[in-house]
């Protein structure tokens, strides 16, 4: 099925084995994929819309008593296919550290504080242009011992399903200006430099609300000629 896809296409996407990203040796298989044929079941359903999101989903600041610790951000942007047009009725899943750089699960370890009023993940429905919006607080930074000193850089993990859960992409989106990024082996995994950039938003004025916070663009491109960078 690969084969069908421009050389540019293929690159975009990092390889199932990155050595430098240690845990892929564990988690990539060592013979070539067997694909198995879907079903009309798998690909029709569950079919998800907008009266399954509520909407304060969106918005990762409101979901407690009060308010987060941290800086506020708002993400935004659209999801589009190779020739730019717009993909609606996207379902869009968001998860993150806090401000301190922790996730709220047992396996997270760090000594980092947990925030009681941040639980990190957050969900909305593209519209007709394909628009999303996002208002969450900057992730911190954190440790996660892949190679001596090893820092992730702050970033939101982002999953897109179309009609089903067979019909799942995953991406992740970094920060403008982050010195971690050169050294960071998820982000290097990217063979393609000028796809490793797409996965860099862009600080933006017209998202930005005043007295409130910053604003930063991320648009999505699901395939094709200059896709975003998606997991295997």
């Amino acid at each position: 099925m690969t084969a069908t896809y421009p050389q540019e296409a293929l690159s975009a996407h990092p390889p199932y084995r990155h050595l430098a990203y240690g845990s892929t040796a564990k988690r990539s298989p060592d013979h070539p994929l067997v694909v198995i044929p879907q079903t009309l079941s798998e690909l029709t359903g569950p079919v998800y819309g907008r009266d399954s999101v509520a909407p304060d989903d969106s918005d990762l600041t409101r979901q407690h008593k009060a308010a987060p610790i941290g800086e506020r951000i708002i993400v935004s942007g659209r999801v589009l296919d190779q020739d730019g047009r717009p993909v609606p009725d996207t379902l869009l899943e968001v998860w993150q550290a806090n401000a301190a750089g922790r996730y709220i699960h047992k396996v997270d370890q760090h000594d980092a504080p947990l925030d009681p009023n941040f639980t990190g993940s957050g969900r909305c429905v593209t519209d007709a242009e394909g628009r999303y919006r996002f208002i969450s607080i900057k992730p911190g930074a954190y440790p996660w011992r892949n190679h001596p000193n090893a820092w992730r850089p702050p970033h939101i993990h982002f999953s897109l399903f179309g009609p089903s859960f067979l019909t799942r992409l995953v991406t992740q989106m970094y920060f403008p200006g982050d010195p971690l990024l050169a050294l960071d082996p998820i982000y290097l995994s990217v063979p393609d430099e000028a796809a490793r950039r797409r996965l860099v938003s862009s600080f933006d004025i017209e998202t930005t609300q005043p007295e409130f916070a910053l604003g930063y663009r991320f648009d999505i491109i699901l395939w094709g000629r200059g896709a975003t960078p998606m997991e295997n």
